[in-house]
């Protein structure tokens, strides 16, 4: 069912990842930005759901929540903050309000503020949620392993057995089938090419044919030429002349025409290897016919190339080229052998295949030379997929009448039958041992479940003391090992939960920085907090007046001035990496260039003077507000100075304070008297604050006041008011970096 949401944010982009999140799940979204307007549109839509921002800058955020609480009892309330504000948590606490949400709005933590909704109040806790490790092995499975990887290790190796032998047999019967295939297709070459030198022959013992290549009569080579071709079907037939010049070209076109095409005149023939060697007249063991692979403009073609002698049979009259397409001769093979064929050039390039067009893989080109450089009768196997079909291929070499070899020829035979028989033989070894197997785990399981059960249980617990609540114990059982586990972890956790209000206490005394460091001291054991020698800028603010202030007021009234008063100021100092030291009244001390790290005496002079002059800007907002209440305003003076301070822990060994002390911060509280000779807020800086800037200086208003002695100094200070500037210059390029002194 839709709900009806109301979010009162200051910052409503912020925001923006709760509406999101609500919009995704159907809720109707509805947005406030002051109290004024969250009372009235609490009214008119009466939501179900309200996330409240704890840092609205009215005062009277508490009297609207009280409001909210008292017209809309049924409505859920989550409180939503940027940064832990503990003043305003234990207030919200007070009056019943116990969920936070705090930024970023994450849908995981969104899911985490509605779970507490509902959750009982003791469950409520607001500590940091920390994620354990998951138990990626439990003990059971610990216990319980060993027997079921044994009885695994049995049902694998039977199946194995059985598997192994039944494959081997099937396996060699297959490669015994593609060796036959084999076979079968060098057969067919042999065949083939004694085929075409029939035709070879014929054709050049035809009577008129080397009389007319003599005349180089095209037209009546090809009377006597063309019924030879058609009978004997053959793709090519090239009749050269004495020079290796084109006399006749006939060539079957059976993609476009259909039909035999001629040419002649043409001049790359004499280029060809084969070509050349009976031009030359050679000859060898087989005679004077060669054989050859030639990649020529019209495809990849086998020529077998001969000499056509005159009739006197002492002169050449020409030569005769009996051709076919290597794609017609693997078509053709297949047809013969039952068999995939692939011709490779020795590269291991695939020239032709009767396999898919992308399924003759090539062949790794050391593996090509090798195959090819091997004996006759030795041979290459091995496996590949086409379209989702797997093949066992036996690779070989190719070779011509007279022995040379002319490329790699691979015979492939299809190997899906060889799966089934494997997998039904596996099935049945596994089931033969499975209802063994899942005894042994459950038994296994059984066991395991006695003996890990309190361990789940304080695994369970473990989880909720490290997100913070300590209200949780173990019902402590036996007298076993486990038993006196589960009383240990009780009185840790009792331990605890007095732990926890010092935690509380230490982190409302403290800064964030000084809390860091007291951790990083005690984790490595030196709880002292050895005082160093560091450069820092001091910076040090007072109200001018404020004794005679608070005379006429209330205390009460006194103290509501300075938290709202340290509660504007404080995040200031903080947000320009300043870290506050102590509260003396309405006075403040902070330092920058300390914590978290040590800087330079350029940087933490920068960020002071970047803080001071923000906090002149923030309190004249709060005077604006206290003179529109009818309040005095408040005038403040600041001062910075830059130099060695020694950083440390402070008081008894049990009872210490991280603080600063040196004659820097003695002269800085010199430093912000000054500012009494001034009749508004003003920002006094000392010159050692003003040369560590160095060529930051320009990006400031700095205004000579002359030097002056003080108290407890031995020479004058020069001193310089800051004052606000139009724009800040950029920061320069060029700025010289300084060392860090710790």
């Amino acid at each position: 069912m839709a709900q009806r949401v109301l979010i009162v944010q200051l910052d409503q982009q912020t925001a923006q990842p709760l509406a999101d999140f609500f919009n995704g799940r159907g809720d109707a979204v509805t947005f406030a930005a002051h109290t004024a307007e969250t009372v009235a549109l609490a009214d008119s839509i009466r939501p179900d759901l309200i996330f409240f921002d704890l840092h609205l800058p009215e005062n009277n955020w508490l009297d609207t929540l009280r409001h909210l609480r008292q017209r809309l009892p049924k409505a859920a309330l989550i409180l939503t903050n940027q940064h832990p504000d503990f003043q305003r948590e234990l207030l919200a606490k007070e009056n019943g309000l116990h969920v936070f949400l705090r930024q970023p709005y994450t849908p995981q933590w969104i899911e985490r503020a509605l779970q507490r909704l509902n959750a009982p109040a003791v469950e409520r806790v607001e500590a940091k949620s920390v994620q354990l490790p998951p138990v990626r092995l439990p003990v059971r499975m610990k216990i319980t392993l060993p027997f079921v990887l044994l009885a695994g290790l049995f049902a694998i190796a039977g199946a194995y057995l059985i598997s192994r032998y039944v494959s081997e047999s099937i396996r060699e019967r297959f490669d015994n089938q593609l060796l036959e295939a084999g076979t079968l297709a060098a057969d067919w070459m042999v065949r083939e090419e004694e085929r075409e030198l029939e035709t070879l022959r014929l054709i050049a013992n035809t009577q008129g044919v080397a009389e007319a290549m003599t005349a180089r009569d095209a037209e009546r080579l090809r009377e006597l030429v063309l019924p030879i071709t058609v009978n004997a079907q053959e793709a090519a037939v090239e009749l050269l002349d004495p020079q290796g010049q084109s006399l006749l070209s006939i060539r079957y076109d059976s993609a476009a025409s259909a039909q035999y095409t001629f040419e002649r005149g043409d001049l790359r023939f004499a280029q060809w290897p084969l070509v050349e060697q009976v031009l030359k007249a050679e000859a060898d063991q087989q005679g004077d016919k060669f054989v050859g692979v030639i990649s020529a403009p019209w495809g990849d073609y086998v020529y077998i190339a001969g000499p056509v002698y005159a009739p006197s049979r002492t002169e050449l009259a020409g030569v005769v080229l009996i051709g076919k397409p290597l794609s017609l001769l693997t078509e053709q093979m297949r047809k013969s052998t039952l068999a995939q064929v692939t011709l490779y050039d020795f590269a291991g390039i695939p020239w032709a295949t009767t396999l898919d067009s992308q399924g003759a893989a090539a062949l790794d080109p050391q593996t090509a030379q090798t195959i090819a450089a091997q004996a006759e009768a030795s041979s290459f196997v091995r496996n590949l997929t086409v379209v989702s079909t797997n093949y066992g291929e036996v690779i070989g070499r190719w070779q011509a009448r007279n022995g040379a070899a002319l490329g790699l020829i691979g015979v492939a035979l299809p190997q899906n039958f060889l799966a089934q028989p494997t997998l039904v033989t596996q099935f049945q070894g596994f089931f033969v041992v499975l209802a063994a197997l899942g005894f042994v785990i459950a038994i296994g399981f059984v066991l395991a479940n006695q003996i890990t059960r309190p361990l789940r249980a304080m695994v369970t617990a473990s989880r909720d003391v490290a997100n913070g609540n300590f209200q949780v114990k173990l019902r402590a059982a036996g007298n076993d090992e486990v038993a006196v586990l589960e009383h240990a972890f009780n009185y840790m956790v009792s331990g605890l939960q007095e732990g926890s209000i010092y935690r509380d206490l230490l982190g409302r005394t403290a800064s964030p920085e000084v809390r860091e460091e007291l951790r990083a001291s005690f984790a490595t054991g030196d709880l002292r907090l050895e005082g160093q020698l560091v450069n820092a800028t001091v910076l040090m603010s007072d109200i001018r007046g404020f004794t005679t202030l608070s005379e006429s007021a209330e205390p009460t009234t006194v103290l509501k001035w300075l938290n709202e008063y340290f509660n504007e100021l404080v995040p200031v100092i903080a947000a320009h990496g300043g870290v506050v030291d102590k509260f003396e009244g309405d006075a403040i001390l902070a330092f920058f260039g300390i914590l978290p790290r040590p800087l330079p005496p350029r940087e933490s002079a920068y960020q002071a003077c970047q803080a001071a002059l923000d906090m002149i800007q923030v309190i004249d907002h709060v005077n604006a507000r206290r003179v529109s209440r009818g309040e005095p305003p408040f005038v403040t003076g600041i001062g910075l100075n830059t130099g060695s301070v020694t950083a440390g822990g402070l008081g008894a060994s049990d009872r210490l304070n991280y603080t600063i002390i040196g004659d820097t911060v003695n002269t800085t509280q010199r430093i912000e008297s000054f500012t009494r000779e001034f009749n508004d807020s003003a920002i006094v800086v000392s010159e050692s604050t003003n040369s560590a800037l160095r060529a930051r200086q320009r990006m400031f208003n700095f205004e000579p006041l002359g030097e002056h002695m003080f108290k407890g100094k031995s020479r004058p200070v020069a001193l310089y008011r800051l004052l606000p500037g139009e724009t800040q210059a950029a920061e320069p390029m060029a700025a010289e970096m300084e060392p860090v002194h710790a």
